[in-house]
């Protein structure tokens, strides 16, 4: 199991969204709660943020593999979790 490194921005509608699919997701799949999560608002932490190659918030990283950038489903918020939880 990998962590999930998901990097945001305050007041972003689509982080925002991405979150509530998170926490359904991890509710409906009680596997997916163990992964661990780490947030970074690229604002609060731009030194975190300018270390890692992206343009849009919401963005996942799974170790050193960016899976996803932009706008999200809870389809692609599933396969960043299930990639997390059999790395």
């Amino acid at each position: 199991m990998k962590p999930v490194l998901m990097f945001t921005l305050a007041g972003c509608p689509y982080c925002r969204e991405a979150l509530a699919w998170m926490d359904a997701l991890r509710r409906a799949h009680p596997e997916y709660a163990a992964v661990p999560l780490t947030l970074v608002d690229e604002r609060e932490q731009p030194d975190v943020a300018n270390a890692y190659d992206y343009w849009y918030v919401p963005t996942f990283y799974v170790g050193a593999d960016k899976l996803h950038e932009g706008a999200a489903t809870p389809e692609i918020i599933e396969r960043v979790f299930a990639r997390a939880l059999n790395a």
